[in-house]
Formats: structure tokens, C-alpha cells, sequence
């Protein structure tokens, strides 16, 4: 057993210092009381040389776009190290979304492509084809959501997938309400969507009506 010299304790374990006062045990250590996990460890050492990669990116893009000047030919005011670095810190809280342990599958859907729409959005609006993410790109991306939380709602016997299958059904026929009250044509792609979203949610009523139920009085106090 290992002891501090300054504290005059006694220490079991394997520690190299002194939990009271940090100086370094002297003595022979025993057995450790908790059992390693490597590939915790690995996975925790990929997880810091990624996020490592990730600052350095960043870091290069700010400098080249502020410091050399480098522009893009057809957006020379643009400053797209900005966009560059809110898509890197994006995808790192999505990353860090996955190396979080407990987290529902559908939760994790349904952030990550929010926030990559949000982002999308802000990026076609910056270098100017904005209309094909609203009129393509989120209507499919929703629509596919859709499907696979249907899925995971079929696979769970929880009922945590079916707070987020419910929130993109109301996403879905948000764009239809709207362009219904403005009197505007609706793509087809957004047509696809609405389609989908009312075929799944009679789907998950026909075979998850109960648990939608309890759900809904769990949520809203029913």
C-alpha cells in the first residue's frame, strides 16, 4: 500500500499521487479498485484528436480567409470562414451528440438534421440557391426523417420516438398551412412531403395508437 509522506496516510490502490494534497505516493500500489475500460480510453483519444483536427481547421480557414485574402471568384465579400466554422462546430456537437451515451436514436435524428437544415439554409442564402433548399432539399430530408422515425418508433417499446415522430409530422404540414394561407402554388417535392407525413401518422396510429395516447396525456398533462 502506498503512503503520503506529508500527509501521513495510507493509500490503496494505484495511485501516483496523494488525493489530499496532490504530492507523489511512496510504496508499493496494489491492484487498482476500478477496472479499466480501453476502449473508453480510445474512444475518448479519438474523440479529443478529432475535435484536435477540428480547431486547426478552423483556426487555417479564419486565417486564410482575414489574413491572405483568399476569396471565393464569384463571392469576393463574402467571408466564408465564418460559414466554414459553423459547419465544423456543428458537425462536433453532432459528434459529440453520438459519443453521449443514454440518448434516444430518435432524438439524435431529429437534432442533427435540424441543425444541418438550419445551417443549409444559412449557406444557400450566403452563396445564393436558397430556392433549391426550400424547394428540394428540406422537403426530401423531412420526408425521409420521417420514414426512418416511423422505424424507430415501430422498434421502440418505450415510447421515446414518438415525441419527435410527432414533432416532424407538425414540421411537415407547417410549409402546407402556409402556402395554403397565401394562396401559393405548393411544389411537388413539399406535395411528396405532405403525403408522406399524413401516410405516416396514420400508420403510427394504426399501430402505435395506444402509445401515442399515453404519450400525448404523459406530455400534456391529459
Amino acid at each position: 500500500m502506498k503512503k503520503c509522506q506529508y500527509c501521513k496516510i495510507a493509500v490503496g490502490g494505484n495511485l501516483e499521487k496523494c488525493p489530499l494534497c496532490q504530492s507523489r505516493l511512496i510504496g508499493e500500489g496494489e491492484a487498482p479498485y476500478f477496472p479499466e475500460h480501453p476502449a473508453l480510453q480510445f474512444r475518448s483519444f479519438l474523440y479529443k484528436l478529432q475535435m484536435f483536427i477540428a480547431w486547426a481547421v478552423i483556426i487555417a480557414s479564419l486565417g486564410m480567409d482575414f489574413l491572405l485574402g483568399m476569396k471565393f471568384p464569384s463571392f469576393p465579400d463574402l467571408h466564408w470562414s465564418f460559414i466554414f466554422t459553423m459547419w465544423v462546430v456543428a458537425v462536433e456537437f453532432c459528434i459529440m451528440k453520438q459519443f453521449r451515451p443514454g440518448t434516444a436514436s430518435a432524438r439524435k435524428l431529429t437534432v442533427m438534421v435540424f441543425i444541418i437544415l438550419v445551417l443549409l439554409l444559412v449557406t444557400s442564402y450566403c452563396f445564393d440557391f436558397l430556392w433549391l433548399t426550400k424547394d428540394w432539399i428540406i422537403p426530401i430530408a423531412i420526408a425521409a426523417t420521417l420514414v426512418v422515425n416511423f422505424v424507430l418508433t415501430m422498434l421502440d417499446k418505450q415510447g421515446n420516438a414518438i415525441t419527435y415522430l410527432l414533432t416532424e409530422l407538425f414540421f411537415g404540414l407547417i410549409p402546407f398551412v402556409v402556402m395554403y394561407t397565401l394562396k401559393r402554388d405548393m411544389p411537388m417535392t413539399w406535395g411528396i412531403c405532405l403525403m408522406v407525413s399524413i401516410a405516416v401518422l396514420a400508420a403510427a396510429i394504426i399501430f402505435r395508437g395506444r402509445t401515442i395516447a399515453r404519450e400525448f396525456q404523459r406530455r400534456f398533462h391529459l
